[in-house]
């Protein structure tokens, strides 16, 4: 009886495991284009699950927690200016009492840095951003990035 009772348990158990999923609806992927006269173009690239979104640069204070992009400081490079984003879709969000800009399925963001050297370099920072859906908003989270630029 006691092996029964513990095997079933057991199931139960993985079952239960096995239903409970952590959802991740983005994934981040990035890369770096050289452009002339020591400078690069980095390209921080979103890819949202179907059904969800994330928010742009600009939502106002209130409101979802928007994408930020940090760079690490280094004597590598120099950032130039902020973040470029395209055009988002902007609507009347109940939830928030306002209204919010947001990407769906995929989003790049671009940043140029001039290079201190010829040579390559790693630029590290991190993407805080919050994904939504029609039910639900997951805690923002933060992403670390490393982009070799050579």
């Amino acid at each position: 009886m006691k092996k029964i009772l513990f095997t079933v348990t057991f199931m139960l158990a993985f079952a239960w495991a096995a239903c409970a999923q952590i959802l991740k609806p983005v994934t981040w992927s990035y890369a770096a284009k050289r452009l002339p006269g020591n400078q690069a173009m980095l390209l921080l690239r979103a890819t949202i699950d179907e059904g969800w979104h994330i928010y742009s640069q600009t939502v106002a204070n209130g409101g979802p927690v928007k994408t930020t992009i940090q760079f690490n400081a280094a004597k590598t490079y120099t950032v130039i200016g902020k973040p470029i984003e395209p055009k988002p879709i902007t609507e009347y969000e109940k939830d928030f009492d306002m209204k919010v800009s947001y990407f769906e399925k995929q989003v790049i963001f671009q940043q140029k840095i001039k290079l201190n050297d010829a040579g390559a370099t790693t630029i590290k920072g991190s993407i805080e951003f919050m994904a939504c859906n029609n039910k639900q908003c997951l805690p923002p989270e933060t992403v670390e990035f490393s982009i070799q630029v050579n």
